[in-house]
This record gives C-alpha cells, sequence and structure tokens, in this order.
C-alpha cells in the first residue's frame, strides 16, 4: 500500500502543479475556487508522499560514500536559500529566472546523493523530474522574462542565515521522524 500512496502523492504533485500551466481555461473558469483545490491538491500530495515513503521496504540500489551526507547538507543548505526571498531581493540570484524550482531540483538532487533505495527514486526522482518539466512547460508558455532589479548583500546574507536556521530546524524534524540528516 505504500508504494501506491508513494506514487499517488508524487502524481498528484504533478497534476496540481501543471494544471494551470496545461489547463489554463478550466484553472482561469474555476476563480479563486480553483486556487483552494490546488491547495488542498498540494496538501493531500505531501501527505501521501510521507505516509507512502514511511510504509514502503527499503529496496536497495546504490550506496555512497560518507561524505556525501556533507555534500547531500551543503547542497540542501544552497536549495533552502534558492528558495527564500533571496532571489526577489537580494543580489547574487537575482538574474535567476527559476530560482525555487532550481532550488528543488538541488534539493531532490542531494537527497538522492544519499537515499539510493527504491522509494527515494520515485520521491526524489519524480520531484526532480517535476521540477524540469515545470520549467519547461513555464519557459514555452511565457518566453518572455527579464530580469530582477538587483537587491542588496545584506539581504542576500540575512536571508543565508535564516536558511541555516531553517536546515537546522528541518534536520531536527527529520530526526524527530527517526532520520538523522548530519553525519554519524
Amino acid at each position: 500500500m505504500g508504494w501506491i500512496l508513494l506514487i499517488l502523492g508524487v502524481a498528484l504533485w504533478w497534476a496540481a502543479h501543471l494544471f494551470k500551466r496545461l489547463m489554463p481555461e478550466t484553472r482561469a473558469a474555476m476563480g479563486d475556487k480553483g486556487k483552494g483545490l490546488v491547495a488542498v491538491a498540494l496538501v493531500l500530495s505531501i501527505v501521501l508522499m510521507v505516509i507512502g515513503y514511511q510504509r514502503t521496504p527499503y529496496v536497495h540500489l546504490w550506496g555512497h560514500p560518507s561524505f556525501f551526507v556533507h555534500l547531500n547538507n551543503l547542497l540542501v543548505l544552497i536549495a533552502i536559500w534558492m528558495m527564500s526571498p533571496a532571489p526577489k531581493r537580494g543580489r547574487l540570484m537575482n538574474g535567476m529566472r527559476h530560482p525555487m524550482l532550481g532550488g528543488v531540483k538541488l534539493w531532490a538532487f542531494a537527497h538522492l546523493l544519499v537515499n539510493g533505495d527504491v522509494a527515494s527514486l520515485i520521491l526524489f526522482g519524480g520531484l526532480l523530474a517535476w521540477a524540469v518539466v515545470e520549467v519547461i512547460v513555464i519557459n514555452k508558455s511565457e518566453p518572455a522574462w527579464e530580469g530582477r532589479e538587483p537587491g542588496s548583500y545584506r539581504f542576500d546574507a540575512m536571508t543565508f542565515a535564516g536558511s541555516v536556521v531553517l536546515l537546522g530546524v528541518i534536520g531536527y524534524i527529520h530526526a524527530w521522524l527517526g532520520v538523522w540528516p548530519f553525519g554519524g
């Protein structure tokens, strides 16, 4: 049952995010109710992915050297920072078109480095593939794009410090769920 829930969760995540891009008229006709339905679908997809992931048996595919744990944490820290307000209001990433999706791709890749099992491949590989497809779909539907006005390095530094704190919180939530992510 865990496999089904995991796959349904990833599929629902894809569907909820791509709905607006692939069926814009239908989504627009739904008005504000559509936003609520998409939000509910996204929350449900996360619940399905978490429960499904926890309930799948471990099926080993590949191992990793121990230092990959530290590489994973560094990449996840950068991914968190990319998903923060830094790209919009900072200076370092103001020229990136899709910093949040780039952060998702980096986060998923980092998790694949240290999780060499089938369930992780479905979860993190599925979310990595979704982020790649989402960028392609957005770029095709909205080809014109202009960069933002550069912000400040100070804002970059503040959001990076916040990202370090958030990484610690996320790490302790992982530990609470039974996975210590900060190495041995």
